[in-house]
Order: C-alpha cells, then structure tokens, then sequence
C-alpha cells in the first residue's frame, strides 16, 4: 500500500519559535557592530585600544570578553561587541589613521545552534562547513541564498550569521525552514 505524505504549508511571514530538536535559529541579543578599516601599521595600536589583537589572516577571528574581531579583508574587520562598551569610543582615542563606522543598526544576528547547525546554514551556503575547512572562529563574508552574509563560526555546533538588517526577514525565515529541512 502507497502511503502519501503532505507538507505541512506555512505563511511565509508566520513566526514563532521552531520546534526542532536537533538545530535552533534565533535572534542574537543586540550588540554594537562596528565597520574598521586600516591599513597593516596601524593595527598595533587599533589591537591595544580594543582590547584584542585584530587578525590578520583571511577567515580568522579574534575575541575578548563579549568583543570580537572578525577579518573579512587585507584591511577590513567587523567588530561586534555584545557588551555595547564604547567600541568607538575606544577607537576615537587612536591617533593612527583609520575609519571606524558604527553599523549597529544596519547589521542583524542570527544564532544557529545544535547538532544539525553546519547542514542547515549549508541549506543555503555554498561555503564547505566542515571543521576542518571552517573551524571555530572562522568567519568570512559569503552568502546566504541570495544574500550577502557574513558568517561566524563560535562553536563547533554554532555559527553566527550576520546580515543587513533589510535582508533579516529573509534570512531568518530561510534559515528557519533549512532547519525544518534538516530536522526530516
């Protein structure tokens, strides 16, 4: 006997938490996010007003505390600090030349957590996710279906997924169902 199955149809706007064991998809707390670009000289003295040595190698990640340093070029970081402590103001201090744009209300985070995490951002991400290719503290500007991310990995089963905040919606709701994909 044939056993037919139906899907389960959901309106793409509906929200609420997901129901799956395996992988969780949920908002990061707000955090200040900072835009900084310097050239190589100047980042002895950016890494002391910080707080952390600001990497320097492509998909590397530094962090302190509550603050990261995420490299996403030969002369550009993402600074996310969730303890919202004056990360440009620390910068002001600096009498090197650099550019330091406060992007807090530009960014979203969203946390993708659980055993399953790695298979539901590659539901949409083309980048290879395994440990050995992305380990913990990786990160690297990619993309997320057809967006434009920058992904963080923060644990082995946990990657932080930032995004502009006009593609969230987007990005949430796909992430949201690669985890429902994942959880069958």
């Amino acid at each position: 006997m044939v056993e037919i199955v139906q899907a389960t149809r959901r309106h793409p706007l509906q929200a609420g938490q997901l129901d799956v064991a395996s992988v969780s998809v949920t908002l990061a707390d707000n955090a200040t996010r900072v835009s900084l670009r310097a050239k190589d000289n100047t980042v002895s003295a950016l890494s002391k007003a910080l707080g952390i040595t600001l990497p320097m190698k492509p998909k590397t990640s530094a962090s302190n505390g509550g603050r990261a340093a995420l490299w996403l070029g030969p002369d550009e970081w993402l600074i996310i600090d969730d303890a919202d402590s004056g990360v440009i103001a620390d910068l002001a201090k600096v009498k090197v030349l650099h550019s330091a744009v406060d992007i807090s209300h530009r960014n979203v985070g969203i946390i993708v957590a659980g055993k399953g995490a790695a298979a539901v951002v590659n539901g949409g991400c083309p980048q290879d996710l395994s440990l050995k290719a992305f380990p913990v503290g990786a990160a690297s500007r990619t993309v997320l279906g057809k967006i434009e991310i920058v992904l963080w990995r923060t644990g082995e089963d946990a990657f932080r997924v930032e995004c502009w905040r006009s593609f969230s919606n987007y990005a949430y709701a796909f992430l949201q169902e690669s985890a429902r994909d994942v959880a069958i």
